[in-house]
This record gives C-alpha cells, structure tokens and sequence, in this order.
C-alpha cells in the first residue's frame, strides 16, 4: 500500500513545510487547499523541490456540506490515504480584547478550527480505519497564558484538543485501528501572526522538518500532546 497523507492548509506555512518534508521521505501529499491558483502553485513549488505530490484537493473547512464532497471525492481518489495532517485554520481577530471581539468572528474561527476539523475527521474516518491510520492536529495550548492569548482562536483549539484526547481514548477503549494526536509547534512566522519574528519565534521549515521527523519516527502517540516549543513572553502583552 501506497504511504498516501492529506495535510490541510497546505498551500503556504507550516503546512507547505510539512508537505514538503513529508513527500521528500516517502510519502505521498495531497495537498489540501480552498483557493485552486495557491494550490497549483503550492503544488509546482514543491515537485521542483523533490516532493512526491499527487496532486490538490479543495477543502473548505468553513462550509460543511462542501467538506462531506470533498471527502467523498477523497475517498474514491486516494484509496490508500493512511495519515491525516489537520494543519488548516485561521487566526480569527487576535488584535482585541476577548469581550471586544465579535460573534461572528468566534463563530467563524470555531467553525473552521474545530467544528470543520471535525467534521473532515469524522467524514475521513472509515477510509483511515481501513487502512490503519493516523491524524495528526497542528494546534495550540488551550491552557491559559498570559503571554498570548487570542479568545476565539485558544477556543477553537480547545475544543480541537478535547476532541483529540477523546476520540483517543475511544480508539483504544473501542480498539478502532486509528491513533489521533496533537503537535503544537510553537510561535511560527507565517500569515497567521502576521509574520511574527519576536521570542520563541521559528521559521516554518524548522517546524515543518520537526512535525515530519515525529510522523515518521515509527512510534505511537495516540492521546499525546507534542510541544515543539512553548509559549513564551513575547513581550507585548
């Protein structure tokens, strides 16, 4: 069988760099993405680098009845799909205060960051136990720090964790053949924080390399939460 991995938001950042990774050590990426001219684009950058890529797949992680047809259409493509990488979110306003922050803007970042991940898990499932897989979620800390602390995106995530730990202990309790996991991987400069480059901060092909290293590294990690680096003071709290 065929080592095949979808990773969302990949078109850019630390997905990119975990494509990138991925495909240059034996698997083969699908390249999940919303907009059709970054994911070619995405797609071309990385075969040059020596990527194995099947090629993209649009997914949509806000609207729901869009992400059943893509995983649908994921299931007849990629038979042989055996990790996925839940990498895709966004930021949600993190420039105010949690009480300032509107509703549909915590509805929004929920929806894409935990409801929409969910929901592409749920729907990727059957194909993922067939095969004896894993997912892997990019995510943050939902404990509160002082340092940095975005209301409607450490929720979103939050519920991305909970959703981790539980589906991880179903797994086992209920012996389904899949392992599902977190990374956080610490500050990143990428779009996401408008390019942060303060303390603790890294570059998205340190993180990219590192995330790889553990998918690849032949252990299991059902139920863990990896820190590759903490949060720290960036100093502008």
């Amino acid at each position: 069988m065929n080592k095949q991995v979808l990773v969302t938001g990949a078109n850019k950042g630390i997905g990119y760099e975990i494509a990138r990774h991925l495909g240059k050590s034996g698997w083969q990426v699908i390249v999940g993405a919303r907009n059709e001219e970054r994911a070619e684009n995405a797609v071309k950058k990385l075969r040059e680098d020596g990527a194995e890529i099947l090629g993209w797949q649009y997914v949509n992680l806000s609207d729901n009845t869009e992400i059943e047809k893509s995983a649908k259409e994921i299931t007849e493509r990629f038979p042989d799909l055996s990790l996925l990488v839940n990498n895709a979110g966004i930021p949600g306003d993190m420039a105010v205060k949690s009480y300032e922050q509107t509703l549909q803007d915590v509805i929004d970042t929920v929806q894409v960051n935990y409801i929409g991940t969910f929901y592409l898990t749920k729907q990727l499932l059957a194909l993922l136990e067939k095969n004896h897989g894993r997912i892997c979620n990019i995510t943050v800390p939902s404990v509160f720090s002082p340092y940095w602390h975005p209301m409607a995106y450490v929720a979103s995530k939050a519920g991305q964790n909970t959703m981790t730990s539980t589906m991880a202990w179903e797994f086992d309790h209920f012996k389904v053949p899949v392992e599902i996991f977190d990374i956080h991987p610490g500050a990143t400069s990428t779009d996401l924080n408008n390019h942060y480059s303060g303390p603790g901060s890294h570059q998205p092909d340190v993180i990219g390399e590192k995330v790889a290293g553990i998918l690849n590294d032949g252990k299991r990690h059902n139920g863990e939460f990896i820190e590759l680096y903490p949060i720290v003071d960036e100093g502008n709290y």
